[in-house]
Formats: structure tokens, sequence, C-alpha cells
């Protein structure tokens, strides 16, 4: 299964708790008490945001970080591409020459076509959008029984 770091998994949660007030500046610590984290690690996931551009630092006594865009203008493949560079299912799939079997191998616009689809779902989910709850939770359990009965999600 897929699954990403640790780190992206906590950037995708600080980008949401500031996108729920996107005028506010937070400081570290404060972005650190208020979801849980430890202050260093909230810290390390703020610089990696504002240097590929979605939070702008302010310094000063008063500062902080604050959102770079409007919410509704940064999607969550975004937030991903900046925790962990390019999204992509292999390394093929993300740009030429990175793999050695590239000129023999036979599923490459396969992969594309996964990782493609892949990040068209998640360019298409703003901060905005992660703010709103869900009408209708995920069970997990269902989605393992479905997965189980051999259900099996179609690519567009």
């Amino acid at each position: 299964m897929l699954r990403l770091s640790k780190l992206t998994d906590y950037g995708t949660v600080i980008m949401t708790h500031m996108a729920r007030d996107p005028d506010r500046i937070c400081s570290a610590a404060d972005v650190a008490a208020e979801i849980g984290v430890s202050a260093p690690t909230a810290s390390k996931i703020l610089k990696m945001l504002a240097r590929q551009h979605l939070l702008h630092s302010l310094r000063g006594a008063k500062g902080g970080y604050l959102l770079a865009r409007p919410p509704q203008e940064i999607s969550i493949a975004q937030v991903i591409d900046a925790m962990e560079g390019p999204a992509g299912m292999t390394e093929c799939s993300i740009a030429a020459g990175l793999c050695a079997q590239e000129r023999t191998c036979r599923i490459r616009a396969n992969w594309q076509r996964i990782s493609l689809a892949i990040f068209r779902a998640l360019d298409g989910v703003t901060l905005a959008d992660m703010t709103q709850p869900m009408l209708h939770p995920v069970d997990i359990g269902t989605l393992h029984a479905w997965k189980a009965a051999g259900h099996k999600p179609a690519l567009e």
C-alpha cells in the first residue's frame, strides 16, 4: 500500500491547521502546541514548506509563518511535492533516465498513467477542502472488505 512519510502527514496537518485561519501568523511553537507535535518537528516542516513557497516566513518578535496563497489555491499535491519531491509510483514515472530498464520496460506507460491518476486526485483537493468536515467518514473496515471481495477501482 502507498504511504506518505510521517513528516509529510504532519505537513498536511500543519497546512490544513493554518488554512482554517489563513490570515493568522503562526510561530513554530504555536503550531507544535496546537497540533501536538514537537517544536523541532514543527519548525523543520514549516521551513521545508516555506522553502517551497507554500508559506511566507516573517521575521521579528511577532514573526512566524503565513500561508503564501489562499487555501483554495494550494493543493494537497503541492504540499506532498514540497515535502517529498515529485510524486510518482516508480522512478520512471517521475522523470526519464532514472531507471536502468527504461528502454526495454513494457509497463512504464502504465506506471505513468497510474501516477497521473494519483496526482490528479491529490491536485483536485485543496487546503480549503481539507478544512471541511467529511459528510461521510471512510470506514476502513468496509474498504478492506471491499478489497477482499475482489472489487477494483476503475482508472480513468
